[in-house]
């Protein structure tokens, strides 16, 4: 198993930047590639972006790409999503995924492990 526990969500304005950080524990060699997912509401939960274990290889949603970066810390099992110049429509709550499988996969049913979600807020 792989317990993983974001943090760094909050309220901001249009404009401005969070950086949401996601620390994971327990069998962390089964978290070959990890990333984030996002679920506003109203709405389904959509892929926003992940990066691998080894390499740091990554992948981005269209709506995200040139804002958000991912970068991963291995030494410390942790995993980050710096996210600027943020849009009201980005408000959401962000979950922190992992999953042992090689090869990235935005579909939620590939990732097999799951945080409990931070909230992101953007006033405009």
């Amino acid at each position: 198993q792989v317990q993983l526990v974001e943090s760094g969500g909050g309220l901001v304005q249009t404009g401005g930047s969070l950086r949401l950080s996601c620390a994971a524990s327990g069998r962390t060699f089964s978290s070959n590639v990890m990333g984030w997912f996002r679920q506003a509401p109203g709405k389904e939960r959509e892929f926003v972006a992940a990066i691998t274990r080894a390499g740091g290889l990554t992948t981005y949603a269209d709506s995200v790409k040139g804002r958000f970066t991912i970068s991963r810390d291995n030494a410390k099992n942790t995993v980050y999503l710096q996210m600027n110049s943020l849009k009201p429509e980005d408000t959401a709550v962000y979950y922190c995924v992992a999953k042992g499988s090689w090869g990235f996969a935005a579909s939620s049913q590939q990732y097999d492990y799951w945080g409990q979600g931070t909230q992101v807020t953007v006033s405009s």
